[in-house]
């Protein structure tokens, strides 16, 4: 659709392109074109998988799972 490849962005870059955007997520869900919230999910689709394949084994917080969830709520 757009952009760079994920595959061939260096750690640092990608890095920085998911963060970049997932700063712009709110104002693109609130305000964008049906096109351009489209090609925003397209684009982060393919920059957090990118990242979730180079870290399948990534730390994962307790209170970010359903148990821990369930804990802090119950």
């Amino acid at each position: 659709m757009g952009g760079i490849d994920p595959a061939t962005l260096d750690e640092q870059q990608l890095l920085r392109e998911l963060e970049s955007i997932h700063r712009t997520r709110h104002e693109t869900l609130l305000y964008g074109s049906p096109d351009a919230l489209s090609a925003h999910n397209v684009r982060m689709a393919e920059l957090e998988g990118e990242y979730l394949r180079r870290h399948p084994l990534r730390q994962v917080a307790p209170g970010r799972t359903r148990e821990g969830a369930r804990s802090r709520d119950g």
